[in-house]
């Protein structure tokens, strides 16, 4: 007869809530019953536990077992309480010290032998742990992803046999050594910027809206680069910090239950397909995962061919982008995903493709052309900073342009940009509207020429504010302090759509 208490952690999106694993010994037939909302992978533990008690060795109570896991209204998952559940009984058995488990967590799947298999949200239970000020005991196999969490107390093992020995005093386990993680270098920025050849103003626009962190749009024929120069958005970047790269992370091992340690560092670069539900770039599920919106966390989201997207899911993206999170309300949870990306879209003039091109003969009637751009809606637009067209090159001057910047030389120069920002406290795109005038206030020639811009192409307030951020993000590049007309300028060019 006896009671035992083990901690452990569930596993829920980004978070791992705490669940205390309560094993009772008492009188009556033989069995074990697990209660606390379990799934069948849960329910099934009892046999693994079983098993794998035997085959070490303990003995298996021929007894009345109840394990219950509170909270009871959390949904449990996962072969994650198989280690808890097993040191639970041989505490509650005296097999093992009750009082060594009692300042410890502990997740992780048991096979029939006793051998720890790795289990989903090892990283996130990791980060858990840490803010507890607990050690957290978990299979070797997930040691390398949490040992990503800086301030975590972690111990691995392989066996079951390795944490009673360790519980027990006669065999420590030895911690791992402790090194900072080590970032790779993203594949994507293999696609260098040199291979774009021509087309200055567009990747001025690119540079300035990596600067800034601001949302770009590219509108031109097929075959001029659109594309070309969206994929090497992501490759201008500057490196994330260890808190960014941790919540970038966490948003990944939250969709497939494991972090690749190989990818740590690296921003996201997401490139759905205009088939792609409003649930597959918002985030969905019985239980919510995060959709492309938060799988693109602090890098970027390429929608390539923007209009051929389904209009609810286009309208799906406002409320991330304005909010840069988004929340999954499913009836098994409610859960909030960060989603502050970089949108990088591209588009075609018209239906066709060819409206204003220099080689081929647009098609299109002024209604086709119409209906292909408003299945763009306003509010969505005034949310994109950029509009930038993407003209095609004369093929003669294509062949003579020599290679341009690379990708380094600029990202260079955008990350000192960002580094003013980031002084002022926030990126220009990411301001918030309280300290957006005392940032972002022109002189009063550029306010002036703002004021007759908004007249004429009938701009939004919050067109205006996009306006001023982007001026803002320029004379960051160019080293000044003020705003002045130019600056307005500019930002007022690279707003392609307004101005039509």
């Amino acid at each position: 007869m006896g009671l035992a208490i083990v901690s452990s952690r569930a596993h829920l999106g980004m978070d791992a809530p705490e669940v205390a694993v309560e094993v009772n010994i008492a009188g009556g037939l033989p069995g074990m019953s697990i209660v606390g909302l379990p799934e069948a992978a849960v329910r099934e533990s009892k046999d693994r536990v079983k098993a794998a008690l035997q085959n070490c060795g303990f003995d298996f109570p021929a007894v009345k077992i109840t394990v219950s896991l509170a909270p009871a209204d959390l949904p449990k998952a996962g072969g994650r309480f198989d280690l808890p559940i097993a040191l639970g009984i041989l505490a509650a058995t005296r097999q093992l010290p009750g009082k060594s488990i009692a300042r410890a967590e502990f997740i992780g799947e048991l096979s029939l032998d006793g051998r720890l298999r790795p289990v989903h949200g090892a990283l996130s239970a990791a980060v858990a742990a840490g803010a507890s000020g607990r050690q957290l005991l978990l299979p070797r196999g997930n040691l390398a992803e949490a040992a990503l969490v800086a301030d975590a107390d972690l111990l691995g093992a392989e066996h079951l046999l390795e944490i009673c020995a360790h519980l027990s005093g006669a065999d420590r386990i030895s911690p791992p050594p402790t090194q900072p993680p080590a970032y790779s270098s993203s594949p994507l920025t293999i696609e260098d910027l040199s291979e774009v050849r021509g087309q200055a103003a567009a990747r001025r626009a690119l540079e300035i809206s990596a600067s800034g962190g601001h949302d770009l749009l590219l509108i031109g024929p097929p075959g001029t680069g659109k594309s070309m120069l969206a994929r090497r958005l992501v490759g201008l970047l500057p490196p994330l910090p260890d808190a960014q790269a941790l919540e970038v992370a966490l948003v990944s091992a939250a969709a497939s239950g494991l972090f690749d340690v190989g990818c740590w560092g690296q921003r996201p670069f997401r490139h759905p397909h205009h088939s792609a539900s409003a649930a597959a770039l918002t985030g969905g599920g019985r239980v919510p995962r995060p959709g492309e919106v938060s799988l693109a966390h602090r890098g970027v989201l390429l929608l390539d061919e923007l209009p051929e997207f389904a209009r609810n899911v286009l309208e799906s993206l406002r409320q991330p982008l304005e909010d840069r999170q988004v929340t999954v309300a499913r009836v098994a949870a409610r859960t909030t995903f960060p989603a502050d990306f970089q949108l990088v879209a591209t588009m075609n003039p018209c239906p066709c493709g060819y409206r204003g091109d220099s080689v081929a003969a647009c098609r299109c009637t002024p209604d086709a052309v119409d209906r292909y751009r408003s299945r763009i809606s306003g509010p969505l637009l005034d949310r994109l900073d950029l509009h930038v067209e993407v003209p095609r090159p004369p093929p003669g001057r294509l062949l003579r342009v020599t290679a341009g910047e690379s990708s380094n030389d600029v990202a260079a120069r955008v990350a000192a940009a960002r580094q003013v920002q980031l002084d002022r406290g926030w990126v220009n795109a990411r301001l918030p509207g309280a300290r957006l005038l005392e940032t972002c206030r022109p002189r009063r020639d550029g306010l002036r020429l703002l004021e007759r811009a908004a007249t004429r192409f009938g701009l939004s307030a919050r067109a205006c504010h996009r306006v001023l951020r982007v001026a803002r993000t320029i004379a960051d590049m160019d080293g000044a302090v003020t705003l002045d007309q130019s600056h307005v300028s500019e930002a007022l060019s690279l707003r392609q759509i307004d101005r039509r």
